[in-house]
């Protein structure tokens, strides 16, 4: 009896073991669907599937033919109406950032050079009410956009930053791409986002940014233009209107492991 019982405890560990991974597993794909399209493609997948059973349980035997014919061709449209999703899902559980996120093997002084250098670009470029897009790489690389646009490869300073968004010079009408603490790249094109949902007042600086982090784990600290705004991106989800200490705050702990980047954060407030 005793036996049975360890069995029995045994097992009920096991589900419970089982129960949580998988629960694990599906609020990380939610968190990566979340804001995209998708969000709205999984609700269409719902409905259909609620009208199959409710059909089969009413005996609507034409219905649920036509339901099912959707279904099995559903299968086959999944990977292509998912696409971006799925690259994402893949992308992150290569890195080992399905489990968790990290930016790679940057040394830390040069993640903390090329955090003070933005910010500070940033802040002057919102005073002059100049439009800006500047992108971090981390673990995914951005070699695809890099190469539309012009390359730079010049160590990053603020001034490089400013005099590369100056309106009505060679390269100000794009994104600059940053890996590191190099400017890797200036006039990079961007993917748009393909989510109907925003703001219709957000430009195509904006779209692009939330378009490269859904299909990346980059960063995007985006100018507005109009209002001189500072907004950051990152897993497609755009946060808008930052102020100085909150945007690095932010780029600290979106770039910089833990600990080193808050002793850098102490640091620096106390020579402020």
């Amino acid at each position: 009896m005793e036996s049975w019982m360890n069995v029995i405890r045994h097992f009920t560990i096991l589900n419970l073991i089982d129960i949580l991974i998988v629960t694990f597993v599906l609020y990380r794909l939610l968190l990566l669907i979340r804001g995209t399209r998708a969000v709205q493609l999984l609700k269409g997948v719902i409905v259909i599937l609620t009208a199959t059973a409710i059909s089969s349980v009413l005996h609507l035997d034409e219905l649920n033919w036509l339901l099912n014919k959707i279904i099995t061709i559903g299968l086959f449209a999944i990977p292509v109406v998912f696409q971006p999703e799925l690259r994402r899902a893949l992308e992150q559980l290569g890195r080992g950032g399905f489990f968790s996120l990290a930016f790679g093997n940057a040394n830390t002084e040069d993640l903390h050079q090329t955090i003070v250098e933005v910010v500070k670009a940033s802040q002057v470029l919102a005073k002059m009410k100049i439009g800006a897009l500047i992108i971090i790489e981390r673990s995914t690389g951005l070699t695809e956009y890099i190469e539309t646009g012009t390359l730079i490869e010049g160590i990053i300073s603020s001034e490089l930053l400013i005099n590369t968004f100056i309106p009505n010079t060679p390269l100000h009408d794009g994104a600059v791409i940053v890996r590191r603490n190099r400017v890797v790249s200036a006039g990079c094109f961007l993917p748009l986002t393909e989510n109907r949902n925003l703001d219709k007042k957000l430009g195509t600086r904006h779209r692009a940014a939330l378009g490269v982090t859904e299909q990346s784990d980059c960063v995007a600290v985006v100018v507005s233009e109009e209002t001189g705004r500072v907004s950051l991106a990152v897993d497609g989800v755009l946060n808008v209107g930052l102020e100085e200490n909150t945007l690095y705050e932010m780029l600290q702990s979106l770039l910089v492991p833990k600990r080193s980047g808050r002793l850098h954060f102490l640091n620096r407030k106390a020579e402020s």
